[in-house]
């Protein structure tokens, strides 16, 4: 009966992979919790919203975490200029959490904007991390 159970599980999931179906994972920590954005860029893609959507899922059960999300950016672009993106970044993770149902107060935002690279070095191979919002747990 089990080893059913399991092949009409293993069938819905394999059903649901093939139509498209979520790939919202709740992580198990919400520490370093990474989203990534395009060049010059605080649009939110398919793939981070799946991730923030999880980081939602996870909040939902964890009622009592408090959240601090920080935009960073690369190294291109003036100081000024990269920490407005950052907090661009930051708010738009946000704003998904929020529109998930998460409650606003518990989510803070900052932006290191490029001072805080993810990963040292100069190129887009490296540049790519760099351009992140990274949630950690307060």
């Amino acid at each position: 009966m089990k080893i059913k159970n399991f092949a009409m599980l293993a069938g819905v999931a394999g059903l649901l992979a093939a139509c498209g179906g979520s790939s919202i994972v709740e992580p198990a920590d919400l520490n370093d919790q990474r989203v990534f954005f395009a060049f010059n860029s605080s649009e939110i893609s398919d793939e981070a919203r799946d991730n923030l959507l999880g980081q939602s899922l996870y909040m939902k059960n964890h009622g009592d975490v408090k959240i601090q999300i920080a935009g960073n950016c690369d190294e291109r672009g003036s100081t000024e200029y990269n920490l407005a993106l950052g907090a661009r970044r930051a708010n738009a993770a946000k704003e998904v959490l929020v529109k998930d149902g998460i409650d606003s107060s518990r989510i803070s935002t900052i932006s290191y904007g490029k001072e805080r690279p993810l990963v040292q070095g100069t190129g887009e191979e490296v540049w790519k991390w760099n351009r992140n919002a990274t949630t950690t747990v307060k």
